[in-house]
């Protein structure tokens, strides 16, 4: 088996991690166009209730799984790896069973009373097998990640990815003839399909792994084994995975919250529910997916600072931690700041040229500006985990999240206001969680940002802004398409030379950028 070091495993997800989550956009640009903003909504509906379940299933189990067969592989102590993983699909694909057949009997009435729209019933049903299948993953996935071996998971997550993206995609589109219901179904159907060629991936690598390490010895097999369960080993990974599926669960209610919510109170406010579902798909599954695809790169930021973090608050140097939460902050707002330019200003068009309407534009442009908190909360709540407090992040996100649900409730009911009052909602909940975590961590380290940084940030905005609108009110070439690549090229690069003009950047900053940061260090004498 090869095993990698910590950092090196981390780059390992964090590099599929990437490359999944951009390859992941392609569905969420060609459904649109396929199915409409209505057919999108109708699978936000049944996302939420999705992850909900999967959070039951699987919510805690990876990560006790890969605990203990750690400890386990640290002793050289074989049969117990075998009763771990034994133990725990008995445990995941018990649970994922009992929630399918619940889901299965309610089916109708969750569809019809908890979410709103009957028209959800057969993608709902078409989720239910994907239920089974995550449970057996995610323990495959915490064995591997356990013996420090982070490539199947990495190979099985690109695998899903794929697979899912071609078959929702073709499923999709072959369904539609039979309505926007089945189209939904068949969208869900090439997810349940990824999900399948994931845990392919994982049993193959098992193969190779039992015929690399183990030989012919079936008794080192960690799935086929059929050793008794050991009784000690259940009660360990319950009580590793409660706590963590508990803290998983706020974030899952809260989005399955949001959802129903949502629905209900656009039909207070008198919203038709087929409308109200195209305007809940146009917001979840077309309006934050371009507001989350910058976190892409803040998100790399947020991984590289918990180990150093952790390292110099293990030494007491709160210097060096003050300099990397400054670095990680600026580097946030720099690399978020022209992304909030372009989606505000060009947001009509970017709309068009994704999903072939600009019905949600207005949505974007609303949301845009207070992204540049988005970005900046994932090295924030890095932090407040690397110094030992995720208790406060867990609490600050639970805040936001009820704040959330308070406002849609108030807004979202008003006839004038509808959806807009839910986009309101969702832009507080983002500013209140990055604002609490910011306390948080000043509180707890003293760290205050330079103003003067900010101001250099919103010059270069201002001026990209400017270079922006007036290449695109120029309309060169005539073709939407062509005119925004260039008004945004152009003024990308404008900031850019604005960003090393103003010293926000400099080699040492994009030294620390994965892949290409390499090309900026420094050469070591000789």
């Amino acid at each position: 088996m090869r095993k990698q070091s910590f950092i090196q495993g981390a780059m390992i997800l964090l590099a599929a991690g990437l490359f999944n989550r951009l390859l992941g956009f392609v569905p969420r640009i060609a459904l649109p166009r396929m199915i409409g903003a209505e057919g999108v909504g109708l699978i936000q509906l049944v996302f939420p209730f999705t992850i909900v379940l999967l959070t039951i299933i699987a919510g805690g189990i990876p990560l006790a799984v890969a605990k203990l067969v750690a400890e386990a592989e640290a002793k050289g102590d074989v049969a117990s790896v075998r009763r771990i993983v034994r133990g725990a699909v008995s445990i995941a694909l018990s649970i994922s069973l009992v929630c399918a057949a619940a889901c299965l009997g309610l089916a109708e009435w969750i569809a019809s009373y908890v979410m709103t729209d009957s028209r959800v019933h057969t993608a709902f049903l078409a989720m239910l097998p994907i239920l089974p299948l995550v449970a057996v993953s995610s323990v495959w996935r915490g064995y591997f990640q356990g013996r420090m071996n982070m490539i199947p998971t990495a190979l099985s997550q690109t695998a899903e990815t794929l697979v899912r993206i071609v078959l929702s995609l073709m499923l999709a589109w072959m369904l539609l003839p039979y309505g926007l219901n089945w189209a939904a179904a068949g969208a869900v159907l090439g997810m349940g399909a990824g999900e399948l060629a994931g845990l392919l991936v994982l049993w193959l690598q098992l193969l190779k792994e039992k015929r690399r390490s183990f030989g012919n010895e079936a008794s080192a097999d960690p799935v086929s084994d059929a050793s008794p369960r050991d009784k000690r080993f259940m009660r360990q990974l319950l009580a590793i995975a409660a706590p963590v599926t508990g803290s998983k669960m706020i974030g899952s209610l809260s989005y399955l919250l949001e959802s129903i919510i949502t629905a209900r109170s656009l039909a207070i406010a008198g919203v038709l529910p087929a409308i109200a579902t195209a305007q809940y798909g146009a917001l979840q599954g077309m309006v934050i997916p371009l507001i989350l695809l910058p976190g892409a790169l803040t998100y790399s930021l947020a991984v590289s600072l918990v180990p150093a973090l952790s390292e110099a608050a293990s030494r007491g140097d709160w210097t060096t931690i003050h300099n990397r939460l400054h670095q990680s902050m600026r580097l946030a707002v720099v690399t978020g700041a022209p992304f909030i330019v372009l989606m505000g200003l060009l947001a009509d068009p970017l709309c068009t040229l994704l999903y072939g309407s600009s019905s949600m534009a207005v949505m974007l442009r609303w949301l845009a500006p207070i992204a540049v908190f988005l970005y900046m909360q994932a090295p924030l709540q890095a932090a407040l985990q690397a110094l030992d407090r995720p208790g406060t992040a867990l609490f600050n996100t639970f805040a936001g999240a009820a704040v959330k649900l308070i406002l849609i409730v108030q807004l979202a009911t008003k006839p004038d206001l509808g959806i807009h009052g839910a986009v309101i909602a969702i832009a507080v909940n983002m500013a209140l969680v990055t604002l609490l975590h910011w306390i948080s961590v000043a509180r707890l380290t003293g760290f205050r940002m330079n103003p003067l940084d900010f101001l250099r940030v919103t010059l270069a905005m201002i001026v990209m802004s400017a270079v922006a609108l007036w290449i695109w009110n120029q309309h060169w070439l005539h073709i939407g398409a062509a005119d925004m690549g260039i008004a945004s090229a152009v003024a990308i690069l404008v900031y850019l030379s604005l960003l090393v003009m103003l010293r926000l950047i400099d080699r040492r900053d994009v030294a620390r950028i994965p892949v290409i940061g390499k090309l900026f260090r420094p050469l070591r004498p000789h």
